[in-house]
């Protein structure tokens, strides 16, 4: 059913723009035009987050802070072998995504870490390539408080996604 979907959709929102007297391909152009503006407006802010994951993790300030944090970690409930996958999730996808596959390949598909580990993966977010790309297109300057209560959001889902690992 689920292949179904998409299809489906597109033919419903192509069906509600005639019914509308929308045209489709000018407004879907008008688009277009406008994410050029708005791609090189946020255009600095993603490559400067990219330029501070690189440096987060070349620099050794991940593995310094893994060493500081893992007993904290610990006491939460989070395994060792996933705090850097904690760590560095909120700032990148990709480099996240190759922590996970690590983590899978080291420790197998179903073992308790690598279940954690897809859990906090699948239920966390890439928070500060967000925020720049979505405050950046609004010109929102003041993002601290968004950044911390994401942050938090995050470690309380990691805390009850290895809980939820260690009961099933």
């Amino acid at each position: 059913m689920s292949i179904y979907i998409i299809p489906l959709l597109l033919i419903f929102l192509l069906v509600f723009a005639k019914v509308k007297k929308v045209n489709v391909y000018n407004t879907f152009c008008q688009g277009a035009k406008k994410s050029i503006s708005l791609v090189y407006d946020i255009f600095p802010y993603i490559v400067a987050i990219m330029i501070c994951i690189t440096l987060f993790r070349v620099s050794g300030i991940c593995g310094g802070l893994i060493k500081i944090l893992s007993p904290i970690f610990n006491f939460l409930g989070i395994p060792n072998e996933v705090c850097e996958l904690v760590l560095l999730r909120p700032f990148s996808g990709s480099g996240s995504m190759s922590i996970l596959q690590d983590i899978i390949s080291n420790y197998g598909a179903d073992s308790y870490i690598s279940r954690c580990a897809c859990c906090i993966f699948g239920s966390s977010e890439t928070i500060f390539y967000v925020a720049s790309v979505y405050f950046a297109g609004r010109k929102i300057k003041n993002i601290a408080p968004a950044i911390i209560i994401s942050l938090i959001g995050n470690i309380i889902g990691a805390i009850f996604c290895c809980l939820f690992c260690k009961i099933i």
